[in-house]
């Protein structure tokens, strides 16, 4: 793997690290050419971990201490790596401490003070100016100590979002973890499987060979070895092995079969509990904390915005207070807004901050606290969760490496166990060893024969082609040698001839056994020594065991059994060759010894196919395809067989058809020459000259018929062979019709076709057409100028001259002289003469007529045997068809079966869907109230309609009908009683929400006398100390001032300001005045001014209303206005009116 970056560039980046355990995420700058120990160093700096407990993962892949980074295309920003500790991973290894969190502690602002932070406003006359900078530095305080309390929570919930997060990287931890748990896992479990299915097929096997141990004894016993192979100590099967050491390994084998069996149960168990432990875990997941988490903090985000709310509202109410203390001090308050307006708007501004917004703020506080525990404890959960998982994949990766381990130990232990049952095996394939041995005799034979056939087809090939050759040399000679001298061409070496070629093939095989095909089943019958039958088989593995040697054997058995046919097919010699007759023999015997060879080829093959490999060890598309393809090649077998059969008929029928017209004419042709030649033996021999040329023209006539077969034959040969049939000898001519009969065989094909027309063609031509040769001699009566020519180059052409050429000479010799009468007669003996012999000639013809005609004979028979033989094996193929025939009747009698039970299954379906459609009707028609009965009318009916052989079903059903209505009827008593009740309640309800009504009514009025005594003992008027805040009275005394009644002291009057709040909008002035006072000030009586009176109008226009910009004045210069003495101190008290505070004046007088 390499990484996936463009040469000369480096990728660099961040490298993101997540530590599983706790869930915290480092950061690393980094390159591609980074070591995988530098950023193990680095953690184990960071995290405390050491170097040889740290697993990196990252996806799939496990970090290689020695490798760079880039090998697994790091850094990147997709792809994060895992820091897993193996110290936690032991079993002994200490849980998790309890996570620890530290907060920022945000402490409170100080309550202020006038003292600490002066301001200009403090020593203002007016009292309710005096109030501004207070409520400034109370809304300033209430604004900091807010922020304290957002900024704590805000940080809580920072936090709580941290462990979240960490949790997140967790549950990505324990994936990745567990996704490579799974891979090898997955590994492990395939190995199983394969182990149980080379454990099944190995178990089947040898209790296959344990249970037919006794079996193959009695087949071995009852099969005799042939005759010539047979000896002293040899006479069945059985004497192959020692008899006497079989039993002890039997006994052998069962004992270790089932102590095997016993380990293999152990191991189940084990693998059992390891999967178990497995499936557990990886149903255990953790997200459950994550998405609870996720969903809390996402609820409590809304006490955040409501502190977001309530600062917002705080920084206003600050701002309103500054803006109105900034204006009061740059004297910009409007006309219509006065200082007591101003302070009045405020009060309610600070009873809101006081009892809603900071309290609720607190609220919002503690919520994010329980919240902060809350994510606490789950990350604590968490944390444990996180340890326990990684300590059981720990466990189940160590339980895994145990079981590959005893994965190697079994497949030595299956080894020393195949090695145990060798013997039994051995016993198993004697005899289909001993029946593809002998099947195996008879392919070599028919194969041999084909062999040497073929070594003579290729010798006449080659003398076909030196013939050629030779002809055209001299041809090729006769042309040039008029221009070349004979020695220039002797030298050039054009005077050489193609040397004969000599196939000699080395005797072999000689000494196989003389048996044929027929013999295999006779010695080696199929029923004895042939492999088991499915049915005899008690169970068959579908699998191989894919570990090492094992399932390589599996694998050998399956290629010897589809490659053997393709690779040993003794149609192998014959290849690209088409089927001829070949050395003498027919197109039918070279397919019947190919038929031969293929069928001892099949037997061979399937006696040697392994006893481990049937049909269920294959998958079942394969297994299907097979069959499939079975089938086919059976019904087309069948499909040929029936076509040859009808072939072989119709070629028996012309074959006897031919037979009977050829012996019909032979002995046609035989009675002519018989009475041809007696008449020749009784011609006298003083007869004139015209009787005895007669009875010459007439034998000549006669003997001409019978040469009309070669005759024939010469005139639809091809113009190449003309020359190999021009030779005087009867046998040199006999010699080339043979030749030409080869030569007209090799343009056959390989089918089987009617081959009469080339068996004999000189006899067809001949006998087929009788009066041919009775044609062919009037078409030479007319020619007289060639006759000895054609008797010195033709026999046949010789012997077809017509007679009249002979009396024209002899006519003309006896016009001449007469006294050569004598000599004429001599010449005619010796004409005689020549055409005794001419006719013994014909006799030899006719005798190696006859002759063929027995071949064909011959001929015949062979093709009657080998039409035996291909009905022998159409019998066997219709065995073979009748075992499949039954095989298939069985899988139709097991596939009837279970259609009847499916049959009965849906009628039972079928029952029980209309008694729950009855079911289901009776219940939507009913009412409540008549459910019961309804049900009842239904239980009858079912016990009315059941009848005795209905299944147990519908009597159980009935039965829950039965007790379900009388439930139901219990029920329906149940719920009128409960109506009753209901009933009687409800009315006793009725009167209890009266009563409580009433009660509500009197609780209500007692809470409104509760709430005014409440209010009334809150806004108690104080008659002791008067401090701000407090509520006062003022009575309107005999000097016209309102004085505050106090039991301690005197002396505290009204201000003008406030009298003039109360008495403005009034007629007259109120006999007493209560409020809530604002501001006090105090003041002392001076000595009187020489301007009195000018004091005394002051006094006047600040009591008026247009004396309010005069407020700025020293109050220390203001004379006594309440006629105190000299040197008393008094205080003036500015009040605000309370809410809802009706003011009393008098009625004028």
């Amino acid at each position: 793997m390499s990484s996936n970056v463009t040469e000369g560039v480096v990728q660099t980046g961040k490298l993101l690290v997540h530590i599983a355990e706790n869930g915290h995420s480092f950061e690393l700058e980094c390159d591609e050419y980074y070591i995988v120990e530098a950023v193990q160093r680095f953690l184990e700096s960071v995290t405390g971990i050491q170097f040889n407990d740290q697993l990196l993962l990252c996806l799939d892949m496990k970090l290689e201490s020695q490798r760079p980074l880039s090998t697994y295309r790091l850094p990147s920003g997709d792809r994060e790596v895992f820091l897993f500790n193996r110290a936690r991973m032991r079993s002994n290894s200490e849980p998790p401490a309890d996570e620890q969190v530290d907060i920022i502690d945000i402490p409170d602002p100080q309550v202020p003070s006038s003292s600490h932070n002066r301001h200009p406003l403090d020593d203002a006359p007016d009292p309710a100016l005096k109030a501004l900078p207070s409520y400034e530095r109370q809304f300033r305080y209430h604004f900091q100590f807010g922020d304290a309390i957002y900024s704590r929570t805000r940080a809580k919930l920072d936090i709580c979002e941290r462990l979240f997060r960490e949790q997140k990287v967790q549950e990505r931890a324990l994936e990745i973890a567990g996704h490579n748990l799974d891979h090898f896992y997955r590994m492990i479990l395939q190995n199983y499987r394969d182990f149980e299915k080379f454990y099944s097929q190995q178990h089947r096997r040898h209790a296959n060979l344990l249970a037919n141990f006794g079996r193959d004894i009695e087949k071995l016993k009852a099969c005799k070895i042939l005759p010539a192979l047979q000896g002293a100590s040899r006479r069945c099967l059985l004497d192959f092995v020692k008899e006497e050491n079989l039993q002890k390994a039997v006994e052998d084998c069962s004992n270790s079969h089932k102590q095997f069996e016993n380990k293999v149960l152990d191991f189940k168990q084990e693998f059992g509990q390891l999967k178990r432990n497995a499936e557990q875990l990886f149903s255990s997941k953790a997200s459950f904390h994550v998405g609870e988490i996720e969903t809390t903090l996402k609820e409590h985000q809304r006490y955040i915005n409501e502190q977001k709310s309530i600062m917002q509202t705080l920084r206003k109410d600050v701002n309103t207070v500054k803006k109105l203390v900034d204006d009061s001090l740059s004297s910009k308050l409007s006309s219509s807004l006065r200082p007591h307006d101003a302070v009045s708007a405020l009060g309610p501004m600070y009873d809101s901050h006081e009892k809603s917004c900071l309290p609720k703020m607190q609220d919002c506080e503690r919520a994010i606290s329980k919240l902060l525990n809350f994510c606490q404890d789950k990350k604590n959960e968490m944390n444990v969760f996180v340890h326990k998982y990684m300590q059981q994949i720990a466990y189940i990766q160590y339980t895994i490496k145990g079981v590959r381990f005893e994965f190697s130990v079994f497949q030595e232990l299956f080894k020393r166990q195949s090695d145990q049952f060798e013997h039994l095996r051995v016993v198993h394939g004697i005899g289909p060893a001993y029946r593809a041995c002998l099947a195996e005799v008879v392919r070599r034979k028919a194969t041999m024969k084909l062999y040497m056939g073929m070594a003579g087809q290729l010798a006449e090939r080659l003398a076909t082609k030196r013939e050629a050759e030779v002809r055209r040399r001299e041809e090729f000679l006769r042309v040039h040698s008029l221009y070349i001298p004979r020695d220039i061409l002797t030298s050039m070496g054009l005077y050489d001839t193609p040397n004969q070629c000599d196939v000699n093939i080395t005797p072999f095989d000689t000494n196989l056994l003389d048996i044929d095909i027929s013999d295999v089943d006779r010695y080696a019958p199929e029923h004895l020594v042939g492999l088991l039958s499915k049915t005899e088989k008690q169970g068959t593995s579908r699998g191989s065991f894919s570990m090492s040697n094992d399932s390589s054997h599996t694998a050998e058995i399956e290629e010897s059994v589809v490659d053997s046919p393709e690779k040993f097919d003794s149609m192998d010699l014959l290849e690209g060759s088409e089927l001829a007759e070949i050395a003498g023999t027919s197109k039918m015997e070279v397919e019947n010894a190919k038929l031969k060879a293929e069928l001892a080829s099949k037997i061979a093959m399937i006696c040697s196919m392994s006893p481990e490999f049937d049909y269920e060890s294959l998958d079942d598309s394969r297994l299907d395809s097979l069959l499939k393809s079975a089938a086919e090649k059976t019904t087309e077998a069948l499909n040929l067989k029936d076509q040859y059969q009808k072939h072989l008929q119709t070629m028996l029928k012309t074959k006897q058809i031919q037979c009977e017209s050829y012996e019909k004419r032979i002995k046609e042709l035989e009675q002519r020459l018989s009475d041809q030649y007696l008449q020749a033996r009784e011609l006298p021999a003083d007869e004139d000259t015209s009787k005895l040329t007669h009875s010459a023209v007439r034998t000549d006539d006669n003997k001409s018929e019978i040469t009309g077969v070669g005759e024939t034959h010469v005139e639809h040969a091809p113009a190449e062979t003309m020359d190999e049939f021009s030779c005087a000898s009867s046998s040199t001519n006999k010699t080339g019709l043979l030749f030409k009969q080869g030569k007209a065989q090799e343009g056959l094909d390989d089918n089987m076709t009617d081959s009469s027309g080339m068996l004999n063609p000189q006899l067809d031509s001949s006998m087929i057409d009788p009066h041919r040769d009775e044609g062919h001699l009037c078409d030479k009566e007319g020619n007289d100028s060639y006759a000895g020519l054609s008797l010195a180059t033709s026999m046949a052409v010789s012997m077809s001259q017509p007679s009249n050429a002979l009396p024209p000479e002899i006519a003309t010799e006896q016009g001449l002289d007469c006294k050569k009468g004598a000599d004429l007669v001599q010449e005619l003996q010796g004409a005689l003469e020549e055409k005794a012999i001419q006719l013994g000639e014909a006799e030899n013809k006719l005798k190696a007529l006859i002759e063929e005609v027995a071949k064909l004979g011959r001929e015949l028979e062979i093709s009657r045997k080998l039409l035996d033989e291909s009905q022998m094996n159409c019998a066997h193929l219709e065995n073979c068809l009748h075992q499949a025939r039954e095989e298939a009747q069985t899988h139709r009698c097991a596939a009837d079966r279970r259609a009847s039970e499916y049959s009965a299954l849906r009628a039972s379906a079928v029952k029980m869907h209309s008694l729950f459609e009855r079911l289901k009707t009776c219940v939507s028609s009913s009412g409540i109230a008549g459910l019961a009965e309804s049900l009842r009318g239904l239980f009858l009916s079912l016990g009315n309609s059941i009848s005795e052989n209905e299944d147990d079903g519908t009597v159980d059903f009935r039965e829950c009908i039965r007790v379900l209505a009388d439930k139901v009827g219990v029920l329906s008593r149940q719920r009128l009683d409960l109506l009753d009740r209901y009933s009687k309640a409800e009315a006793n309800t009725e009167q209890l929400t009266k009563e409580l009504d009433e009660k509500k009514e009197l609780v209500k009025t007692l809470y409104v006398k509760h709430q005014m005594e409440k209010q009334a003992n809150k806004e108690k008027i104080s008659f002791g100390r008067l401090e701000v805040h407090e509520i006062a009275a003022f009575v309107l005394n005999s000097a016209r001032h309102y004085e505050a009644i106090n039991r301690n002291s005197s002396h505290y009057y009204l201000s003008a300001e406030s009298v003039a709040l109360f008495a403005d909008h009034l007629p007259n002035r109120p006999t007493y005045i209560v409020g809530q006072i604002v501001h006090i000030e105090r003041q002392s009586v001076r000595s009187p001014l020489p301007t009195g009176d000018q004091n005394r109008d002051r006094l006047d226009v600040l009591t008026s209303d247009a004396g309010s910009n005069l407020l700025t004045l020293n109050a220390g210069s203001t004379l006594n206005p309440y006629g105190l003495p000299v040197g008393c101190e008094y205080f003036v008290v500015t009040v605000a009116m309370l809410p809802d505070t009706t003011i009393h004046s008098p009625s004028p007088s």
